[in-house]
């Protein structure tokens, strides 16, 4: 233990004293900050202040578009009209369109037998992000004018057509129901899985390769002469994780200061609000540690098998599609936390570090699967660092010889 604690302090201190560790740890942060302020104010552009130009050829149903379009005080349209249009009119507002006069041309035609036709013409290829907005202003209007044609007054028609919001519920984990979260499960399992899985990739592959260079500049057998190779790679993890550990809560902390100042309140504008339950909390450390000693673990007995760097490269998958298998499951997981897919993922111990606290945040997460997961995750890691341990003590002093899987096997059964 004592050889254990010694390599871990050496590796630990190494870490926090690099300049890649004091790098990652200020710019991810600021990084972060920027790209929501920037994403805040562009979303924030994108949908609303739109000049837009209605060209139809019947009056009555381009004034009740108009008229819906203004009626959304979010979108903030500025609606010109030109009804009955001319190709000539079309050709006109086409060229403001051109010249960035206005944003957009929305254009109405009525058939001879009723049926009504729209086209949408700006200078991007989708438009603009409140399509959706557009669409909707058309339908109803069109539903209005074909009411009011059919003999009922235009306030008639508002009313029967006044919209109805849904407030939605969930039901916790006492039975009773609470404010349901809406989008924020989304945006706090992303942020989960961008915590768990960037320490855990950057650290787990540092790992991998200092153990390279240090394979290759012989350094191992200086170190092998004091401490035995288990001790050596338990004392690596133990130091690399605690790196991760101490990121992590620098993060945190971070993030709980610019949560409680007034530059939070103008990036984070809007109905976004994450908070963080105290099971999340406990566990987030948990599955941190062990996501990290499973994937270091695995590549510090791969790096034992590599002359290079590159060599490591081919390794990489191993990293990698976990990540995206999580990221994927995250839609069926959010539209379904109890699925078939979405239990499964959270059970299996190369994606369950990135699923589960996701999946808390969701919903009450039974004890025992909670219990299955971290279990699997216990066994796998027994598991990977019985099979890396024994790769890792032939590895680390075989030089010249390409690792194939004949010969990893004969590692195996040497050690």
């Amino acid at each position: 233990m004592r050889n254990i604690l010694l390599i871990a302090r050496r590796e630990y201190l190494e870490q926090i004293h690099g300049r890649a560790f004091m790098f990652s740890t200020v710019l991810v942060p600021l990084l972060i900050v920027a790209l929501l302020g920037w994403a805040a104010l562009t979303n924030r552009k994108a949908v609303t202040g739109k000049h837009v130009a209605i060209a139809a050829d019947n009056a009555e149903i381009a004034n009740r578009v108009r008229y819906e379009m203004l009626s959304d005080k979010d979108a903030k349209f500025t609606v010109e009209l030109v009804a009955p249009a001319t190709q000539e009119d079309i050709a006109a507002l086409l060229k403001q369109v051109h010249d960035k006069a206005i944003d957009g041309l929305l254009s109405i035609n009525t058939s001879s037998n009723g049926a009504v036709t729209a086209t949408y013409t700006s200078l991007s290829s989708g438009g603009f992000a409140n399509i959706g907005g557009l669409q909707n202003a058309l339908n109803r209007g069109l539903i209005d004018e074909r009411m009011i044609a059919r003999g009922i007054k235009p306030a008639e028609a508002d009313e029967l057509l006044k919209r109805v919001s849904v407030e939605t519920l969930q039901l916790n984990k006492e039975g009773e129901t609470e404010q349901s979260k809406g989008s924020t499960p989304f945006y706090k399992a992303v942020l989960m899985a961008f915590l768990l899985s960037m320490p855990i990739m950057l650290y787990g592959l540092d790992m991998a390769r200092a153990i390279i260079e240090e394979k290759n500049s012989r350094i191992f057998e200086v170190m092998l002469s004091i401490t035995r190779a288990d001790d050596l790679l338990a004392g690596k993890l133990v130091g690399v994780g605690a790196v991760g550990l101490t990121q992590i809560a620098i993060w945190m902390t971070a993030a709980t200061l610019f949560l409680g100042s007034s530059l939070a309140a103008s990036v984070l504008s809007g109905s976004l609000s994450i908070h963080f339950s105290l099971m999340e909390g406990l566990f987030f450390p948990v599955y941190f540690v062990l996501g990290f000693a499973l994937f270091s673990t695995l590549f510090s007995g791969l790096a034992a098998t590599c002359e290079t760097s590159q060599d490591l490269q081919k390794f990489m998958p191993l990293a990698i599609i976990p990540l995206y298998l999580s990221m994927g499951i995250l839609p069926v997981l959010l539209k379904d936390p109890n699925s078939v897919w979405a239990v499964a993922a959270s059970l299996f111990p190369l994606t369950a570090p990135y699923v589960m606290l996701p999946r808390m945040g969701l919903e009450a997460v039974p004890l025992w699967q909670l219990a299955a997961s971290i279990g699997l995750l216990i066994l796998a890691i027994w598991a990977t660092l019985w099979f890396s341990s024994r790769l890792y003590r032939v590895g680390i002093l075989m030089y010249g010889k390409r690792a194939t899987l004949p010969e990893l096997v004969r590692w195996l059964r040497y050690s």
